[in-house]
């Protein structure tokens, strides 16, 4: 069963965005998905890339070889590449990212390592990629709220 959060209940029943775990599989094999290949897709076929799994060695080409074959199928082309990060900062409990720790203050909220270190890699992506410029303040709000980062 996908994992989905709750800062993404208004569309997880139509899967019109790229659910965090997708994002986070996309990540891990280095696939640059764009929002209208996923749209171009079935809703079958966005369920199954939440559903596949992507963590473990064998699984990451099985997942890169049928998400290409799903955009070739839609689009006539393959999806292009990103670097594969050797150390991802979600993996990396050793120091709160300067970028989660600023969107924290901004809130009046101090996050220690220990609440970081708590986290599932999962959840430590999704604040990496909400804490970004551009993404709106109330997902990383909501999502600090859902992890029980907020008093």
């Amino acid at each position: 069963m996908a994992d989905f959060f709750e800062f993404e209940a208004d569309f997880v029943d139509s899967l019109r965005c790229i659910p965090m775990q997708v994002r986070y599989k996309l990540d891990i094999c280095g696939i640059k998905l764009k929002l209208s290949h996923w749209h171009q897709m079935t809703k079958d076929e966005r369920a199954a890339l939440a559903e596949l799994p992507c963590t473990r060695e064998k699984e990451i080409p099985v997942y890169q070889d049928h998400l290409q074959q799903i955009i070739l199928q839609h689009t006539g082309n393959a999806a292009a590449k990103i670097p594969i990060e050797a150390d991802p900062l979600w993996m990396d409990v050793s120091s709160v990212p300067a970028s989660i720790q600023e969107k924290a203050q901004e809130m009046g909220i101090s996050l220690t390592l220990l609440q970081w270190a708590s986290l599932t890699p999962l959840q430590r992506f999704a604040l990496i990629k909400l804490s970004r410029s551009g993404h709106e303040n109330k997902n990383f709000s909501s999502a600090m709220t859902e992890f029980n980062l907020m008093d």
